[in-house]
C-alpha cells in the first residue's frame, strides 16, 4: 500500500530542485535589494533598507553550510505537538546552519543517527530530505493508505543517508 508523501510546510523545500540539485530548501529573493528570505516571503520584502518596487522570486537555497550551533532535545514536546505518550521518547538533535551562499542561519533537525557528539561548530553539513512522522492509515481496500510527512534534515558532508 502506497503512502502519500506530504511536505510539513508546502513551498519551503523541494525534493527535485529545478537546477538538478536534488533536495533543496526554497527561499525568496527580492529583485530590488537582492535580500534572500527563509522561510519564504511572498507578500513583501522584509529588508528595512530595501528601496522598494522589487518582486519576490522563489530561489533554491545553498545545499551546504556550516554548523553555527547545535543542541539536543531531551524532552517530549507539549500539546499541540504530536507526541504519542505510549511510545518511548527519542531525543533528537537540532542544528543551526549558516548556509554557504546566503550567509543566513537556518534551523533544522540533524539526520537520524547524527547526535551532538557527531557535530562541531564550523563543520560542513548538507541539507537532505527527511521524515517528520508517518501515519500508517487504516489500511484495507478503499481506505486511507497513510501519510509520510516530509521535512529537511542536516547531516555532516560525507555522512551516510
Amino acid at each position: 500500500m502506497a503512502r502519500t508523501r506530504t511536505p510539513v510546510v508546502s513551498g519551503w523545500f523541494t525534493e527535485d530542485a529545478p537546477d538538478g540539485g536534488g533536495f533543496r530548501l526554497l527561499g525568496t529573493r527580492c529583485s530590488a535589494c537582492t535580500a534572500v528570505f527563509f522561510p519564504r516571503e511572498d507578500a513583501y520584502c522584509r529588508n528595512p533598507h530595501c528601496p522598494g518596487g522589487g518582486e519576490l522570486a522563489e530561489v533554491p537555497l545553498s545545499p551546504r553550510g556550516r554548523v553555527w550551533s547545535y543542541t539536543d532535545g531531551r524532552y517530549r514536546p507539549p500539546a499541540p505537538y504530536v507526541s504519542d505518550p505510549a511510545v518511548p521518547w527519542e531525543p533528537y538533535t537540532l542544528v543551526a546552519v549558516e548556509l554557504e551562499a546566503e550567509r543566513m542561519v537556518v534551523l533544522g533537525q540533524a539526520a537520524p543517527g547524527v547526535g551532538v557528539a557527531d557535530l562541531a561548530v564550523g563543520m560542513e553539513v548538507e541539507v537532505v530530505g527527511g521524515v517528520l512522522n508517518e501515519d500508517a492509515g487504516t489500511g484495507g481496500t478503499g481506505e486511507a493508505a497513510g501519510t509520510v510527512r516530509t521535512t529537511w534534515h542536516f547531516r555532516p558532508v560525507g555522512g551516510a543517508e
